[in-house]
């Protein structure tokens, strides 16, 4: 009793720690998720404003705003591209590495852009604006870079793997129609081909001037006759499930 007893508190201790491990995992993730929707909203609000400055605040203001929108769209692209083909391609792991040294520069970029949107001397923004729009440029091209290196190589991957599987469709289709070589082999409907036109004709001037000697038999063996043809049994061929089952006549026993 006592023994039975102590396994039941350990069972109810194992089902209580149980669901206090499978509760933290379900907090952990919805907490993951409302923090990805969280940013995922925070940035767009971002490039929702940047747009609007863009277009109604011209000359260095909208110019910073459009700076910024560029830098930030073309580092996302990259980063969408390399993570979403890293896990089918291992070897992307180095871009990875590389991308993440490429996106502090960006974000040095941009954290130094943002500090010039309140910035009152304007003099001072288009001082600074050649210098910044050179290693704008640079980090975009640098993730450009990547982000096509990625998806060439993905393509390349793809028409390779669609080759291979045009070849093993080529094979499988010939294996598939091994019945035509069969049929044609096996079966007795089919005409016999008669022998090539040389010998027949040598067969009918032999045969004539054997006639004339004496109109008796070569001392060849006697010609038998050919098999007598059957037709195949309709109860040996086999069936389909895509047959329709033959129609009874009435009074014919199933």
């Amino acid at each position: 009793m006592e023994a039975a007893a102590a396994i039941l508190g350990l069972l109810f201790v194992l089902f209580v720690l149980a669901g206090v491990f499978v509760t933290v995992k379900a907090v952990k993730a919805a907490k993951r998720g409302v923090d990805r929707t969280v940013a995922q909203a925070r940035r767009t609000a971002e490039d929702t404003g940047l747009r609007a400055r863009q277009l109604a605040q011209p000359g260095v203001v909208g110019e910073l705003a459009q700076l910024r929108l560029s830098l930030r769209t073309s580092m996302r692209a990259t980063q969408d591209v390399l993570h979403g083909g890293s896990a089918d391609d291992a070897s992307l792991s180095e871009a990875i590495g590389l991308f993440e040294r490429l996106s502090a520069h960006g974000h040095e970029l941009d954290d130094e852009l943002k500090r010039l949107e309140r910035e009152p001397d304007r003099a001072t923004i288009a001082a600074r604006l050649p210098e910044l729009r050179e290693r704008l440029e640079r980090i975009t091209h640098s993730a450009e870079s990547l982000r096509w290196a990625a998806r060439d190589r993905a393509r390349k991957f793809a028409e390779d793997d669609l080759a291979s599987l045009s070849d093993q469709i080529d094979v499988e289709s010939g294996a598939l129609r091994h019945w035509t070589r069969v049929d044609d082999a096996a079966d007795p409907l089919r005409e016999p081909m008669g022998p090539p036109a040389g010998e027949q004709s040598g067969a009918r001037a032999t045969g004539g001037a054997w006639d004339a000697a004496g109109g008796g038999q070569s001392g060849g063996p006697a010609s038998e006759d050919p098999p007598a043809i059957t037709a195949r049994d309709p109860r040996t061929q086999p069936s389909y499930p895509w047959q329709k089952a033959p129609r009874r006549t009435e009074g014919t026993p199933t």
